[in-house]
């Protein structure tokens, strides 16, 4: 268990998932052939997606189902996978992997990514306002969300593209008050606390996965049954504290982290004096990490290499590889999402992603 509260670690709404990717082609004992339905409910980000996406064949088609029990979690997916299907003539794959782990996993951003983000969102924008009955994305299909549902998204675009000021919430300050909601009167002793979720949580217990959703060879710390647990030294002191204290987990560029990342805002409805308020602010997780998506294995064995008895990597350069790895593959496929890809034979590989929200 963490060092504090357990109800306020995890948060109530989930940015980013606490496992690694997995090809979803390939999760029983044969790889999947032909045209395949997959649906994913609360997966919480594209990493089962994109590592599905990269290592599509040419005669596989796949249809991604995606229920959410929240539409900023819909919000975000559709941003990435947007920022992940830009061709290279509009932004290369090493700025685009800069800007994806920073959106994915960043509490703040830098000036040039917020500029990126908001030309995504106005771009999504329009593609959820337009009533019609095709999809406007090849790749994307929204039709299966209520009026109501497309009206949150289009919402949470224009929040995105214009904070309002008398609303806008301070991201320092929303993650300094859920750290001290979790942790209590060990606030003063933070940094022990951190430590001691480190050591004694991800890297004594590692994190607990499906054996056969992987096939590369990665490093466990011991299996039963079906259920291994994936070892998570990678992740280094350094970058975990950086997290914990400030919610920046990827720091690639010498640039000012200083805007707030709109896209981890949400609402969280509290009863005070027997009404029903809803607050702004930052409600996701603070105990695990993003690290955990990208970040802990790969098939790039030199990236886990030890000297005297330390990992020479980080998370974050396992992170970069690996998604950096996903936009190469994806880029030198043929584009899946293009009009002229929507024409050809049904034999080529393709992609659907289709959103549904379900309250809870």
């Amino acid at each position: 268990m963490s060092a504090g509260q357990i109800s306020e670690g995890p948060g109530c709404i989930t940015w980013w998932g606490f496992s690694p990717a997995c090809d979803l082609m390939d999760m029983g004992e044969e790889r999947c052939k032909g045209e395949v339905n997959v649906l994913l409910v609360g997966s919480a980000d594209l990493r089962h997606i994109l590592k599905t996406m990269a290592g599509l064949q040419d005669s596989e088609r796949l249809h991604v189902w995606v229920v959410e029990s929240s539409m900023e979690v819909i919000a975000r997916q559709l941003l990435l996978l947007y920022l992940t299907l830009m061709p290279q003539e509009s932004m290369g794959n090493k700025e685009k992997t800069e800007v994806f782990l920073e959106l994915f996993g960043n509490s703040e951003i830098r000036s040039q990514t917020a500029e990126t983000l908001k030309c995504a969102a106005s771009q999504l924008l329009l593609s959820v306002t337009e009533l019609q009955e095709t999809p406007t994305h090849s790749c994307l299909n929204t039709t299966q969300l209520k009026f109501r549902e497309r009206d949150e998204l289009a919402r949470i675009f224009k929040a995105w593209l214009q904070p309002q000021p008398s609303s806008s919430v301070l991201m320092p300050k929303a993650w300094d008050y859920r750290v001290r909601q979790h942790l209590g009167r060990r606030y003063n002793c933070k940094s022990g606390s951190f430590d001691w979720d480190l050591i004694m949580k991800l890297h004594e217990k590692g994190v607990r996965i499906h054996f056969r959703a992987f096939s590369l060879s990665v490093a466990f710390l011991f299996c039963q049954n079906d259920t291994c647990y994936l070892q998570c030294g990678v992740i280094s002191k350094h970058e975990y504290v950086r997290w914990r204290e400030r919610g920046l987990a990827f720091e690639m560029r010498e640039g000012a982290y200083q805007i707030t990342n709109p896209t981890l805002i949400s609402s969280r409805v509290f009863n005070q004096q027997g009404n029903k308020v809803a607050l702004r602010g930052y409600w996701g997780d603070i105990v695990s990490s993003p690290f955990l998506a990208f970040g802990i294995e790969t098939n790039d064995q030199s990236l886990l290499k030890k000297q005297n008895g330390q990992h020479i990597k980080t998370a974050q350069d396992v992170s970069f590889a690996n998604v950096q790895m996903l936009f190469q593959a994806l880029s030198s496929q043929q584009s899946c999402c293009s009009d002229t890809a929507a024409a050809e034979p049904t034999d080529r590989k393709s992609v659907g992603i289709r959103g549904k929200c379900v309250t809870r």
